[in-house]
């Protein structure tokens, strides 16, 4: 016999083995229920947490990945803006200053001209007032011609003109050189070249020289025009400026015989003179290219400047290329950052769909759970089934 007392009236009373062993397994019966639903409800509520705190994160991840990506394309964009401000401010800084030296070259270009002009206008009526001095002595000279054609003959006519020349070297022509051209190395030669120079070793004006002479008793006869060719050849072998024929050829012909003639028309600066106007031809061309040498000086400035601008103009075309270059590549660059970009999103939205599957999976747990009964878990358990049984016997 056992002895029990009563929890709410504190009465003792006795019992037999067998009822104290009904009671108490009615009490450890109930007790593993309710520990059983303790548990199941725990598992629920840490279940909910935990989807609760996978949901917040995943949010959370979805939204950083989201403002990084606006963050990334607002500075890909402001970079792009800043590119493009720079080009302008470049390409048109650079247009300015073009134009300026484009204006200034084109004023010196005009003042230059205007002086040429002045200067050719002033030669001209110096060429006039010698030749008009020049037609009082065509009688003379056709007085002279019989005895300069006599006197030619005896003495060669290279011998005179060079004769005539160191006459008046030494006060007309100090720094000039005149002598015979003895080289043939190009197949001919002229007969003399004349270089003038002034004190800074600038040529002020060079010729080339030909004599001919022809006696009256000689079967074939000449013309001038013969040696023409020949001539210019041989001025622009030899670097001269000028070329001039001094003849005694066709002594009959009043072009020849009215005093220098020009015959440009048929070879760049070429004239044809008779003896007795070999030095008038030294001192014209000499004077007009003392009036041209600043000209020339300011000529080669030009041309030197024209220069400049033209490596300007390329210096900016290679400028605009490196530049073009330059912003291809950073277009490239802005693309790639935009494809690893929408690579990232793609990511994200995998990383999403991965988690979505998760909570797919964890929703099906959770059902799996919410389906769990005493039934299906003492189904096997043959024991936990009997005791159950009892319980609810």
């Amino acid at each position: 016999m056992n002895e029990i007392s009563c929890p709410h009236c504190n009465n003792a009373f006795k019992i037999d083995q067998a009822g104290y062993a009904d009671i108490v397994k009615q009490v450890r019966d109930r007790e593993f229920t309710n520990q059983l639903n303790e548990r199941l409800e725990s598992a629920e509520r840490e279940k909910e947490s935990a989807l609760d705190l996978l949901r917040q994160k995943t949010l959370n991840e979805i939204q950083s990945a989201a403002v990084e990506k606006e963050k990334a394309i607002h500075n890909l964009q402001a970079k792009l803006r800043e590119m493009e401000v720079s080009q302008k401010l470049a390409v048109t800084e650079a247009v300015k200053q073009v134009e300026q030296e484009r204006d200034q070259f084109k004023n010196g270009l005009e003042q230059a001209q205007l002086k040429k002009a002045l200067e050719e206008k002033a030669l001209e009526e110096r060429y006039q007032i010698q030749l008009k001095d020049r037609e009082e002595q065509i009688e003379r000279l056709k007085d002279m011609k019989a005895k300069l054609s006599t006197k030619m003959v005896g003495e060669s006519l290279e011998q005179h003109c060079e004769t005539e020349f160191n006459r008046i070297r030494a006060t007309a022509f100090q720094n000039a050189y005149f002598e015979k051209d003895n080289d043939a190395s190009s197949g001919s030669k002229g007969d003399y070249i004349f270089r003038d120079m002034d004190e800074d070793d600038n040529e002020i004006v060079s010729i080339m020289f030909e004599m001919k002479n022809e006696s009256d008793t000689t079967a074939t006869k000449k013309k001038n025009e013969d040696f023409f060719k020949e001539l210019d050849k041989d001025r622009n072998e030899k670097k001269c400026e000028y070329s001039v024929l001094v003849s005694l050829l066709e002594p009959d012909s009043e072009l020849y015989n009215t005093g220098i003639v020009d015959v440009s028309h048929r070879y760049p600066k070429m004239y044809v003179v008779r003896p007795q106007f070999f030095l008038q031809i030294i001192s014209l061309l000499r004077n007009s290219g003392v009036s041209s040498l600043a000209y020339k000086a300011e000529l080669n400035l030009m041309r030197k400047q024209n220069i400049d601008v033209t490596n300007f103009e390329t210096k900016l075309e290679e400028f605009k290329s490196g530049f073009a270059k330059n912003y291809d590549l950073a277009s490239r660059k802005f693309h790639s950052a935009i494809d690893e970009i929408d690579k990232s999103i793609t990511h994200l939205q995998k990383t999403k769909e991965a988690l979505l599957s998760s909570e797919r999976n964890l929703r099906l747990a959770n059902d799996k759970a919410d389906a769990v009964t005493i039934k299906k878990l003492t189904r096997s358990n043959q024991t936990m089934k009997q005791k159950f049984k009892d319980a609810a016997d």
